[in-house]
């Protein structure tokens, strides 16, 4: 059996200002360009990513593989058609020349600047190439799932984790579902539906509620053999595109007939309880005092309204200027994404003193923000690659490329700055730098949920706060133009 297994990964916000072209899905891995064949099996294929699982069970059932490519880019803005025409090209290209599987580690909710839905516009073209080809697709969480994407493939198995620990779980159940088929010859159908809800982020994660049960629901009904796969897909609310949704998927035999009650108990689930699903900001300064008013450290201060993990810049300091402003010292802050000071800091050498304007060189005119960053003035104790191997659960064993890393010390802070953006859900990022978060009382990291899967533990306290940014959960920053409508919260439904 020839197998073709493949990644092409962007979380997309449609509000950001940074473009996503062709460099982004290879310089997160230190390349410059997206790998291919064996190098992209020694760089993701011993990682905790759903593509790792996929090369293994392809492996596991006997299959000659061949890669076409790996693309994963941080999330950011709408990704350039050149980019997704060359990464959708090496995969057609490989399926055009035959194979009797195809094993997809893909996003869910990636837009482009000429498709809405890049996974499915990819789905539909392979499907034209092979009609009757057998197709599993590995998708985040956060996908914003559509027809396209269903009718196209012949399994589909979502995340059912957030912070997304379980990729390469996600890649076994998909394959395992596939190969079954194969073997077994069975004859097999998938069944969806989509709410007109936006979950905020910070409210949708499986493991609290009001997602807790709903998700666990679904995964009870795969352990009790009622279906093969149930996918529950909390969306992606920072696209302004006609498909945002919570959505339920199954994977059933043909004969078993019991999706569309396990679908139709689970949306009305969610329904009941959209409330619970919008997360009510509390304001800056009071997330701060409430900080400094803590005696426990370290304190984990997550501002999740610029996370490069959601497509923010990264670079915005209000957060930190607050922290000055009430006093706050003994803090180390990054990474923060500013190539130019890097640049200029790395110029004058490790131990050198200098001013530099940190961060602030972005601005989001989607929602008239001007980006701020503060004048410094410090030292500049340690100048690194900026790579790093995860070590915690999430994407673990990656080796992560920040670019060339600067730690600057101004006194009541340590800050980080890199030259690539990058969400810290891994202390790596600090510890590579010789900066050790347990020795200092307050850690400043740009991330949304993300950080829970290592820092939640590290943190005696966890204070959310709510800067400036491109992934705000204050929704009337962003003017939508292109959603369906009605949509809940941002409008009212009356049952």
């Amino acid at each position: 059996m020839k197998c073709i297994v493949a990644m092409m990964q962007h979380e997309t916000n449609t509000f950001s200002p940074l473009s996503t072209p062709l460099k982004a899905f290879s310089s997160g891995v230190g390349l410059s360009e997206a790998p291919v064949g064996q190098q992209a099996i020694d760089i993701f294929g011993s990682t905790e990513f759903a593509f790792a699982a996929l090369i293994d069970m392809a492996i596991k059932a006997g299959a000659e593989i061949s890669v076409p490519i790996a693309a994963y880019a941080e999330p950011s803005g709408k990704v350039e058609d050149a980019a997704f025409e060359a990464i959708a090209g090496k995969i057609c290209s490989a399926v055009a020349q035959g194979c009797d599987a195809l094993l997809l580690d893909l996003h869910g909710a990636m837009v482009t600047e000429s498709y809405d839905d890049g996974e499915g516009e990819l789905l539909q073209r392979i499907r034209q190439l092979a009609p009757d080809l057998p197709i599993a697709v590995a998708l985040d969480f956060h996908t914003n799932l559509t027809s396209d994407m269903v009718d196209n493939c012949t399994v589909i198995d979502g995340y059912r984790t957030y912070p997304h620990v379980d990729t390469y779980a996600t890649g076994s159940r998909a394959a395992q579902t596939l190969f079954n088929i194969i073997q077994q010859n069975l004859s097999t159908r998938m069944s969806w539906r989509s709410l007109p809800m936006m979950t905020h982020l910070l409210a949708q994660t499986p493991s609290r509620q009001p997602m807790k049960d709903i998700m666990d629901t679904a995964i009870a009904a795969v352990d009790l053999g009622d279906v093969l796969n149930a996918s529950v897909f909390g969306g992606f609310p920072l696209a302004d595109i006609p498909h945002v949704s919570l959505s339920v998927l199954t994977v059933e035999k043909s004969e078993q007939n019991k999706s569309e009650a396990l679908i139709t108990d689970l949306c009305d689930l969610a329904w009941a309880r959209r409330k619970d699903f919008i997360f009510e900001s509390e304001g800056l300064s009071d997330s701060i005092k409430r900080a400094s008013q803590l005696k426990e450290f370290p304190i984990v201060i997550a501002d999740h309204g610029d996370n490069s993990g959601a497509g923010g810049s990264a670079d915005d300091l209000t957060v930190l200027q607050e922290m000055f402003d009430q006093g706050l010292e003994s803090i180390i802050a990054g990474p923060i994404w500013d190539p130019a000071s890097v640049d200029y800091l790395i110029g004058l050498g490790e131990g050198a003193k200098a001013t530099v304007s940190v961060g602030g060189k972005t601005d989001v005119p989607s929602i008239n923000q001007i980006g701020h960053g503060i004048e410094c003035y410090g030292t500049i104790s340690k100048i690194t690659d900026g790579r790093f191997i995860i070590e915690g659960p999430m994407q673990t064993g990656l080796e992560v490329n920040l670019g060339r890393t600067v730690v600057f010390d101004i006194g009541s802070a340590k800050i980080l700055i890199s030259e690539e953006r990058w969400e810290p859900y891994d202390p790596g990022c600090f510890t590579h730098a010789g900066l050790d978060p347990f020795e200092h009382r307050y850690i400043l990291i740009k991330s949304r949920q993300h950080f829970r899967a290592t820092f939640e533990s590290i943190g005696k306290h966890i204070i959310l706060a709510a800067g400036p940014g491109v992934c705000s959960s204050d929704y009337a920053q962003f003017d939508f133009i292109h959603l369906n409508r009605p949509i809940y919260p941002l409008d009212i439904f009356v049952k």
